[in-house]
C-alpha cells in the first residue's frame, strides 16, 4: 500500500511558475513508475507525464518543453516543475505510482493559472 499526498498549488498568472511536490509513503517508493495527471472542470483525466524506475521519462506533448518531472528517491518525493503556465493547464494535479497490475492516486492539489 502506497499513500500519495501532493502540495504545491496555488493561483499563478499565466507565464509563471509552480512546483509540485508528491510525498509517497507506506512503501518502497523507487520501484514504482511515477506519473502526474491532471484533471480540468468537465473534462476527463489526462496524462501529464511520468518517469520510471530507470529515469526514463515521457511528456504529454501539450506540457512538454514547460514542464519537468523530477523524483528523489532518498526522499520518498517526486516533483513537478511547471514553467511557463497557461490558463489551459487550469487543473487538479493528482500524483500517481503504480507497479505492475498496483496503482495508487492522490487527492491532488489545485493549479489556477489567471490573471
Amino acid at each position: 500500500q502506497v499513500q500519495l499526498v501532493e502540495s504545491g498549488g496555488g493561483l499563478v498568472q499565466p507565464g509563471g511558475s509552480l512546483r509540485l511536490s508528491c510525498v509517497a509513503s507506506g512503501s518502497t517508493f523507487n520501484v514504482y513508475i511515477m506519473g502526474w495527471y491532471r484533471q480540468a472542470p468537465g473534462k476527463q483525466r489526462e496524462w501529464v507525464a511520468d518517469i520510471t524506475p530507470a529515469g526514463k521519462i515521457n511528456y504529454a506533448g501539450s506540457v512538454k518543453g514547460r514542464f519537468t518531472i523530477s523524483k528523489n528517491n532518498a526522499e520518498n518525493t517526486g516533483y513537478l516543475q511547471m514553467n511557463n503556465l497557461k490558463p489551459e493547464d487550469t487543473a487538479v494535479y493528482v500524483c500517481n505510482a503504480r507497479f505492475g497490475p498496483l496503482q495508487y492516486w492522490g487527492q491532488g492539489t489545485q493549479v489556477t493559472v489567471s490573471s
